[in-house]
């Protein structure tokens, strides 16, 4: 059986693509039909609705606390590419890098293979000797690099 994170993901991901990209939602009332508390509600979006996975979350606290989620428009491929790199920063660790290409990945932006480049490309076996510091910042040049090359 799946997690009830798992499920509220998979509710909240079914009405985006019903609603054409956007949904409000109030945060009681979804913990009302999971049975949960709101607070929990606010981890699943917290953690799985990001910009890092191509999502926009406005919420707004009060009287149950409305949350707008919108999806990036993944059907222009170089605006969302332009949007990750203005996203990335000067570092970015790992497990984020790996979070932007999976998520390129799913939504058709790269394939498989340059996904697999990238993940060996921004890997810390890659980084070496560099300390914790350096090796972000020298993985989020080169990933930037990178989506540059996609976007010519």
């Amino acid at each position: 059986m799946a997690v009830l994170s798992d499920m509220i993901e998979q509710f909240i991901k079914k009405m985006i693509e019903e609603m054409d990209g956007v949904i409000e939602i109030q945060r009681n009332e979804l913990a009302d039909y999971f049975n949960c508390v709101p607070s929990q509600i606010n981890y699943v979006i917290d953690t799985r609705f990001t910009s890092e996975r191509g999502y926009y979350v406005e919420s707004r606290r009060g009287g149950g606390g409305h949350i707008k989620i919108r999806r990036i428009n993944f059907k222009e491929p170089s605006s969302y590419l332009m949007h990750i790199i203005n996203s990335l920063g000067d570092s970015i660790t790992q497990q984020l890098a790996e979070v932007f290409i999976v998520n390129l990945a799913e939504n058709n932006i790269i394939n498989e293979r340059e996904a697999l480049l990238m993940k060996a490309a921004t890997n810390d076996k890659v980084l070496g000797s560099l300390s914790k510091t350096n090796k972000d910042r020298v993985r989020a040049s080169i990933l930037k690099n990178m989506l540059v090359s996609l976007l010519v």
